[in-house]
């Protein structure tokens, strides 16, 4: 019984952060989220915009948004010491997992970003990309940022 309300409770966040994402206002680009406020410079190549649907606290210890990526923008390489969940909702793009190669990812897809372990995503040249980003635990911390993925690096298979 204890692993179903596990999954329930899972199942429910996610279920929030979609909802909380479909109430929001539509745009020209017909998405149904917001495009959200340009992301810092200092952790993204290019432009990319966030979208928080669900803040820090204490009682769901999870935060939640949209990122939209300009074609060729991408985070820096980072860490999250829960992981993170992305669900690609719009266009083309990367992940990378450092030491390991590129992923191209596309509408539909999901990519589970392991505990500390170093990465970064964002969208092809060619093409924007928009996803869903779920981080858990909190309690544990959000993000550690690190240097810029080189344009060697995303220009790379490997």
């Amino acid at each position: 019984m204890k692993k179903k309300l596990s999954i329930l409770k899972h199942g429910s966040i996610l279920l929030i952060v979609l909802s909380l994402g479909a109430c929001n206002k539509r745009e020209n680009n017909d998405s149904i989220f917001p495009k959200g406020e340009l992301a810092p410079s200092e952790n993204f190549t290019g432009n990319a915009w966030n979208n928080p649907f669900v803040a820090n606290d204490t009682v769901y210890n999870i935060v939640a948004g949209k990122v939209y990526f300009e074609p060729g923008a991408r985070t820096n390489w980072h860490s999250h010491p829960s992981g993170q969940l992305l669900l690609i909702i719009e266009g083309e793009g990367f992940h990378q997992i450092k030491g390991e190669p590129k992923q191209a990812l596309k509408k539909g897809d999901v990519v589970k970003c392991p505990p500390n372990v170093m990465h970064w995503h964002g969208a092809s040249a060619a093409t924007g990309m928009s996803h869903i980003y779920i981080v858990p635990n909190t309690e544990k911390g959000i993000v550690n940022w690190m240097e810029q993925v080189s344009n060697q690096e995303y220009e790379s298979n490997y």
